[in-house]
């Protein structure tokens, strides 16, 4: 069994031999596309943490099996999807930056305007940035079909490739339609996180492992079952960590900017519940002000204190505590190989406890 470094370091080694394969074919259509391969290289390669590729090991190793190279090669097409996504959520809530870096919609943005082109830069950024998310997307199911799994294992990874990506989709519009809601709502809040993020970051992931691993496992049996109920509850706990990190995260750690979450307007469960608890006088202080994306330090500062005043902050820290021990029980159950426990234990803890 590897080590969850180790299995970061090979996912990092398919990757990048698989970049490799399609600079080589988009330089052949034309040079202009070079700066293209660079984006998408130091997007996929300089950082990530690797975490679906992890998960979708951990479900291989839970139906009683150890990945080979082929295996890590096909889950390692989930970094793809992630690019996809992040690359598109960043564009859709107006992010300057992602990782300490541009985003793409801004780098794009910036080469447009260094290379003196005709036209509008911002634009240009923008067209570049949904062309970019769709490309990860189409080379995270060529990579997945060229990974060499066996007809068997790739037609039972396809169905649940297939769903994580509709949850994600559906995820992701219900995150975009939150934003023109008059109220904040936790429940609503709650299955926001659940699909755009812990769904097809935990769940979905272990699930692909398990069916790899063990092709006639269907939707209902015992193992998938038990990784659900590892899965969603981890999944939700995650999510609700970004949230918290998203507005009190380290700059110098997220690679965010201090209180991103507040100048985007994100209507996270943290939020919410900050709604629900807060007086009238800070509702409004904070309706007034969240979404703007010119707001200073100074503002920040004082959004987090009444924030924190509510006593929202432990209410959702409690939430995550509960929600990680349903995750521990569930991995410790009798239908996960005994080998696979110490591994998802363990991820249980990064995923709950990370400071970015």
């Amino acid at each position: 069994m590897k080590s969850a470094s180790e299995v970061r370091d090979a996912v990092k080694g398919e990757l990048t031999h698989y970049l490799a394969e399609q600079r080589d074919y988009l330089t052949s259509i034309a040079s202009e596309l070079v700066p293209v391969c660079d984006a998408l290289e130091d997007y996929l390669l300089e950082g990530g943490k690797r975490l679906r590729p992890l998960f979708a090991y951990a479900g291989f190793m839970a139906a009683g099996a150890t990945p080979s190279r082929t295996e890590i090669r096909a889950m390692a097409s989930l970094e793809l999807l992630q690019a996809c996504a992040l690359i598109h959520d960043d564009l859709m809530d107006g992010s300057d930056t992602r990782r300490g870096k541009p985003a793409i919609h801004r780098h794009f943005e910036n080469l447009h305007r260094q290379g003196s082109m005709a036209g509008l830069a911002e634009q240009f950024g923008e067209a570049a940035a949904v062309l970019l998310g769709d490309l990860a997307l189409v080379w995270s199911d060529h990579m997945l079909h060229n990974s060499g799994l066996s007809h068997e294992s790739l037609t039972a990874a396809l169905r649940i490739h297939d769903e994580m990506r509709i949850e994600l989709m559906a995820g992701q519009y219900l995150d975009v339609r939150e934003a023109g809601e008059r109220e904040h709502s936790v429940e609503r809040s709650l299955r926001i996180a659940r699909y755009k993020s812990g769904k097809y970051t935990i769940e979905r992931p272990l699930h692909l492992g398990a069916v790899i691993a063990r092709p006639s496992a269907t939707e209902h049996s015992e193992l998938l079952n038990v990784l659900s109920a590892y899965g969603l509850p981890l999944g939700e706990a995650f999510q609700l960590r970004d949230d918290i990190l998203g507005i009190f995260g380290d700059p110098e750690t997220t690679g965010k900017p201090a209180g991103d979450d507040l100048r985007e307007g994100k209507r996270t469960v943290l939020m919410a519940m900050t709604m629900e608890k807060a007086t009238d006088a800070a509702r409004a202080e904070l309706s007034a002000n969240l979404g703007k994306p010119d707001l200073s330090a100074e503002k920040i500062e004082s959004l987090r204190a009444l924030i924190m005043d509510t006593g929202a902050i432990a209410d959702v820290e409690k939430l995550i505590d509960r929600l990680g021990e349903e995750s521990v029980a569930a991995a410790n159950s009798a239908a996960i190989n005994e080998n696979a426990r110490p591994f998802l234990l363990a991820l249980a803890e990064t995923a709950i406890r990370r400071s970015y």
